[in-house]
């Protein structure tokens, strides 16, 4: 019953999968006459079964994406909650006592059908668009919280999972079976399986109303996204790269505005604007549109949808015996309570707005020169480019010369090769269908055995309709408990494409988002779990087997091989190679900052009561109460917030990033201490087996000391960032 990733991705994000056809076969069947009728009935009905149905084809089955379509998904997710119900139902009605097998090993079998068509929503969802399966979303978000409710509220299941729980039994299960048992137990009794009568209808209420306004919130950040186009004429691209001037004339000619310059309302289109455009009123212009979505006081505006969300879950958690939702949301993970994730921030914040001192005043020596007299936030990428050149001799430009999407994906694919022994195949036969002529799929096998592992797909490109970010997720996991099943992993970026023929050149930054994406794949496909709950994660753990993976794009292996000019071949220069390892600590103060500001934010509106509360103002005045810079914003503005407010898995957690970081600074030291470095054979094999192998199937603590002997030090982190490390 451990439901598909993409599920997930479905409730942060709103996009969709439009088709033309459809809509007019739901015209057709208000209109037509019975022939016509009984005709679309059938077009549903086969449409809906084909979302249910088992997956066929090479590679124990795959995803029929080159089939299913919209015209079914409603009747598909009805008719597959009605089965799941149905198994849950059986398994709580067993007049057998409640063991392991009969009770837990059950409930993990059930619910495949639904699992499959989550597995195309979320595909519907967060990589392709349309107005049609908004509909669908915003009519289905509330049933399936009821859904859902219905199963977390099923007491005499519950009475059977905590049979088992308390039982003699569970004492003689392997230490993974046991901990399944401590899961499932746990996801019951922390979302309303205790309560009773009234509080627990309320309890499901509140759930069927924050599934829709988290789905809202979402469709309205990504309407400021796809409505806020800039297009430019050429004499207003002044500073503008080369390969950014390409990739906004290819947006643009997408777009119907062949001859002009489009840039999107994304990160991957802002920030290289605004670190080189040398128009200031342009760069303002992009700036306050992209730190405003959801914040425009129209119909797309969040503050109230963010004042209802919090309300409710602060009721929410009311009516568990919790004091806040913070509380309630870090008791099962590695920071255990709000205060231990609230220290760790606030030893870091002060050394990272004193280096934005340092920072600031450092661009503020070139900036009067361009008669700038106060130092804004859209000056800030700008300016730390000149910096970064003057004192580094560092052009951001000049290494994004050398960092093509396609070799990135090539040392990629080393890496996991030196490090999980992976062989990676690409698969161009057309035997794996794709969702989009974007999307490529590789065939993953072991290189001494040649064992197939699973699949890797990839969606590296910017479009309408696909989310902005990145991010990671599986189709299918591996599990043994029901025979083995190989894993189709997923990764998903927005790289704005090259023109045709041209490579596609990324920042520095994209880079290493790249690798952290794949990270979370070799997570997946590295996974010896037995059970699919257990291939879940702790929110503040599982980002840090993907941040790991980050620091391979530095070795010497990967920058030698594959950090190859686009138009010579050659390999990158060590005198650049020197300046951006001398340069690793630069603008330090800025990301830390606009990123622990998002993270701090998050947890002070998941502690407080939100009774009468101004999202805006709050953000102003707690920031102010911080000393935040006025030359940075949040990463993350409250009203754009997806993490926090688009879905619940980063709410009160945004944190996590920063306490993963601190394994990952330790972990790194790790491999640095080693004989052999990052490709240290000894270390390698005790990182696959101890960090990534193993899932959910260890606490996460217990399993970082089994890697490294001891717990992780904040103080590796200081060093990384470059901070003073105090006593």
């Amino acid at each position: 019953m451990k439901y598909n990733q993409l599920f997930t991705a479905m409730l942060v994000s709103g996009m969709l999968l439009g088709c033309n056809s459809e809509t007019e076969s739901t015209s057709a069947v208000q209109t037509a006459e019975p022939v016509q009728q009984t005709e679309a009935v059938s077009e549903v009905t086969t449409a809906k079964d084909l979302l249910m149905a088992e997956w066929t084809g090479p590679y124990e089955g795959v995803p029929a994406f080159d089939k299913v379509s919209l015209t079914g998904l409603k009747a598909a997710l009805e008719d597959a909650m009605t089965m799941n119900l149905a198994e849950i139902e059986t398994i709580a009605n067993n007049a057998d006592a409640p063991t392991f097998e009969n009770t837990i090993v059950e409930m993990e079998k059930a619910g495949k059908e639904l699992n499959r068509i989550f597995t195309y929503y979320g595909i519907w969802s967060a990589n392709r668009s349309s107005t049609e399966f908004r509909e669908i979303q915003g009519e289905m978000a509330p049933k399936l919280s009821a859904f859902f409710s219905k199963i977390n509220q099923n007491d005499k299941l519950f009475q059977r999972v905590s049979s088992v729980y308390n039982s003699e039994e569970v004492k003689s299960l392997r230490k993974d079976q046991q901990r399944l048992v401590w899961l499932v137990y746990n996801g019951f009794a922390r979302n309303g399986a205790t309560l009773s009568g009234e509080k627990k209808a309320r309890y499901a209420e509140i759930n069927q109303r924050l599934a829709q306004l988290h789905t809202k919130f979402a469709n309205n950040v990504l309407a400021d996204e796809e409505n806020y186009v800039l297009y430019l004429e050429k004499s207003q691209l002044g500073g503008l790269t080369d390969s950014i001037v390409n990739a906004a004339a290819s947006a643009a000619k997408e777009r119907g505005k062949e001859g002009q310059y489009a840039f999107t309302n994304t990160r991957s289109s802002m920030d290289p604007f605004l670190t080189y455009s040398t128009e200031r009123d342009l760069r303002q212009k992009v700036w306050e549109t992209y730190y405003n979505r959801g914040d425009n006081g129209d119909e797309f505006d969040n503050n109230e949808i963010i004042k209802e969300i919090l309300t409710l879950r602060h009721e929410r958690i009311g009516l568990l015996g919790y004091k806040n939702y913070a509380s309630w949301r870090l008791e099962d993970r590695m920071a255990k309570k709000p205060e231990n994730a609230i220290a760790l921030m606030e030893k870091v914040w002060p050394a990272a707005i004193a280096r934005v001192d340092q920072e600031v005043a450092d661009m503020m020596e070139i900036a009067k020169h361009d008669g700038i007299k106060e130092f804004k936030p859209w000056d800030y990428r700008h300016y730390a480019e000149k910096v970064r050149i003057e004192k580094y001799a560092l052009d951001s430009n000049e290494v994004k010369q050398y960092l093509q999407v396609e070799k990135l994906q090539e040392a990629m694919f080393y890496v996991s090769g030196r490090l999980f022994n992976y062989d990676f195949t690409e698969i161009t036969d057309g035997s794996v269908p794709v969702f989009h002529e974007d999307v490529r799929v590789w065939d993953v096998k072991d290189k001494t055995s040649g064992e197939h592992i699973g699949l890797f797909y990839l969606d590296p490109y910017a479009r309408k309709g696909k989310r902005s970010g990145a991010w990671a997720t599986t189709y299918r996991s591996h599990t043994t408990f029901e025979g083995k099943t190989n894993v189709l992993s997923s990764n998903n970026s927005n790289f704005i494409k090259g023109q045709d023929g041209e490579p596609t050149l990324v920042s520095w930054d994209d880079a290493e988002t790249f690798f952290h994406e794949f990270g979370h794949a070799l997570h997946f496909l590295s996974s010896q779990v037995e059970y699919p709950t257990l291939n879940g994660g702790v929110r503040d753990y599982t980002e840090f087997q993907s941040q790991l993976l980050e620091r391979w794009i530095t070795t010497d292996e990967v920058i030698n091989k594959y950090l190859v000019h686009y138009k010579t071949g050659e390999p990158m220069p060590k005198e650049l190679v020197a300046k951006i390892k001398q340069a690793a600590t630069f603008n330090e103060g800025f990301k830390t900052t606009e990123y622990l500001a998002s993270a701090i934010i998050d947890m002070k509106l998941h502690t407080i009561d939100p009774e009468g509360l101004d999202p805006d103002k709050f953000e102003r005045e707690e920031l102010g109460k911080l000393n935040m810079p006025s030359s940075i914003v949040m990463r993350h503005r409250t009203p754009h917030f997806g993490h926090v407010f688009s879905g619940e898995g980063y709410s009160a957690a945004y944190y996590g990033y920063m306490w993963a970081e601190v394994l990952t600074s330790d972990a790194s030291e790790a491999f640095e201490e080693a004989p052999g470095g990052y490709y240290d054979p000894e270390v390698a094999a005790k990182l696959v087996e101890h960090l990534f192998s193993v899932r959910n199937a260890v606490d996460p603590a217990e399993a970082y000391r089994a890697f490294r002997g001891r717990d992780a030090n904040v103080d590796a982190l200081m060093r990384d960032r470059g901070f003073p490390v105090t006593k």
